[in-house]
């Protein structure tokens, strides 16, 4: 299976301008993991605001996650002059001790990275009231979905299932087996949101074309997960037993461990599709069996939170991306899709963002 080149997606986000996920800078790779790093160079005039982040385990040379939420520090030093600091978690025990670690080197604005740290940073912002926080991917609310988070706490979440439904449409209607197939790195719901949002799509790809697309790794309550972020070896077992059961197609929803669903997926000729980021930018070389990837604007949003903050316009209310603000979205299609499917994939967003198809 070989492509060429790779045709515009109608339900790709357009204004997110999302940064280029390459390898991390040699000497940023090198620096102590628990020690704050050094400001990368500004391009704009430096200002007297520290932003600073705390990565989860998955580290910010993830390809996906963590590193898209760096890219919105590394956007916020070059467009606004803030000076920054970061701390990359190596588990999570960490998670507290390294929030503290950027309080006491006097961070104007910490962004925590991931579910996981979701109750260290509600600690650390009641604790630092002084301290504008934002998290990406947790919501703080009450039994009635109302908002609890403190005033110097913002939450950024995505409604990952949105595209995650067009994804799982894409992926029924390409399959040659009739088997596609989803893992997750932990059950948690920032995971399972991609997974329900796949199971889904292929559900109503099945209801509108009578057909019986069989999806392995997840049934709505129960699916596949390697329970954790990091271990390659566990994503690439994971989906060689779904390919072995016929799945034609990979979404792996695992960060790091997700990569060894690529290559799983590259070595045996079948599909993937990435998450996060545009997998053809921060993990090239599996572009060719990547038939898109869903995508998540955390650096824009992560961006938009820290200049909030330096401009004092910084709030608690909860920013949630979507297909419509085009937080969230497809990357570029695979040359190898129909353009039957491709306007396919642009009515379902359209109906998507109208109300008239429910996700999630």
């Amino acid at each position: 299976m070989k492509k060429t080149a790779r045709i515009a997606a109608v339900v790709s986000i357009a204004a997110l301008t999302l940064a280029a996920c390459g390898e991390r800078p040699a000497d940023e790779a090198d620096d102590d993991t628990n020690t704050p790093s050094a400001s990368p160079t500004a391009t704009a005039e430096q200002i007297d605001f520290k932003a600073c982040m705390v990565s989860d385990s998955g580290g910010f040379d993830d390809k996906s996650f963590n590193q898209t939420s760096h890219d919105g520090l590394t956007n916020a030093a070059a467009n606004l002059g803030v000076q920054t600091g970061e701390v990359e978690s190596q588990s999570d025990s960490e998670y507290a001790d390294n929030i503290k670690a950027l309080v006491n080197e006097g961070c104007n604005s910490i962004t925590t990275v991931g579910f996981l740290l979701g109750d260290a940073t509600l600690a650390a912002a009641k604790k630092n009231k002084d301290v504008d926080f934002s998290i990406v991917d947790y919501a703080y609310s009450d039994e009635a979905g109302n908002n609890t988070a403190p005033k110097n706490l913002k939450g950024l979440v995505f409604n990952t299932a949105e595209p995650s439904f067009l994804a799982g449409y894409l992926a029924a209607a390409t399959t040659e087996t009739g088997t596609v197939g989803t893992f997750g790195g932990m059950n948690i719901p920032t995971v399972t949101a991609f997974m329900q949002g796949f199971m889904q799509g292929v559900d109503q790809y099945n209801a509108d074309e009578g057909a019986d697309v069989q999806l392995l790794g997840w049934n709505g309550k129960e699916g596949s997960f390697t329970d954790d972020f990091e271990d390659k070896s566990k994503g690439q077992s994971t989906a060689e037993q779904m390919i072995g059961q016929g799945a034609d197609i990979i979404f792996p929803v695992a960060g790091p461990a997700g990569l060894g669903g690529l290559q799983a997926a590259k070595d045996a000729g079948v599909w993937g599709i990435w998450v996060d980021t545009d997998g053809c930018v921060s993990a090239a070389e599996y572009c060719d069996v990547l038939l898109t990837s869903v995508m998540k604007g955390m650096d824009v949003a992560v961006e938009q939170a820290i200049a909030d903050s330096v401009n004092g316009e910084f709030s608690n209310e909860l920013y949630v991306g979507t297909l419509e603000n085009e937080g969230v979205g497809l990357a570029d299609l695979s040359d190898d899709v129909d353009s039957a499917v491709a306007d396919k994939l642009e009515e379902l967003k359209a109906q998507i963002i109208s109300g008239d198809i429910k996700t999630g």
